[in-house]
């Protein structure tokens, strides 16, 4: 049997998990949104000619999340894009924190199909 203050323990932890795995979402929205979205639109396919297609099955999302946040924090040029993204979406105020929340939003929103 479970004592009600171990109860009320692990119910505060389950409210705080939950409420970090909301912040990341809030955070890599409002970075994709502030930072990402002018390239890649808002459905994640391209606003611009030769802007990679993320939610393309062997799109940029394709790779590990190590790499996906290195490219992004380094600035990447895909195979094939006649221009390259810069470090960091061209926002260098953005932190590693913020990048990798930034990819979680966009394996969230942009499942690959």
């Amino acid at each position: 049997m479970v004592r009600p203050a171990t109860q009320l323990l692990l119910a505060g932890l389950g409210v705080a998990l939950a409420s970090s795995a909301g912040a990341a979402v809030t955070t890599g929205e409002s970075t994709y949104q502030s930072s990402c979205i002018a390239c890649h639109g808002a459905d994640g396919v391209g606003a611009l000619p030769g802007v990679p297609d993320l939610t393309a099955t062997d799109g940029p999302l394709a790779v590990a999340d190590e790499v996906l946040v290195k490219r992004i924090a380094e600035g990447f040029q895909s195979a094939g894009s006649p221009m390259a993204m810069p470090p960091r979406g061209g926002n260098p105020s953005l932190s590693d924190a913020d990048l990798k929340a930034v990819v979680h939003y966009m394996r969230k929103e942009f499942a690959v199909r």
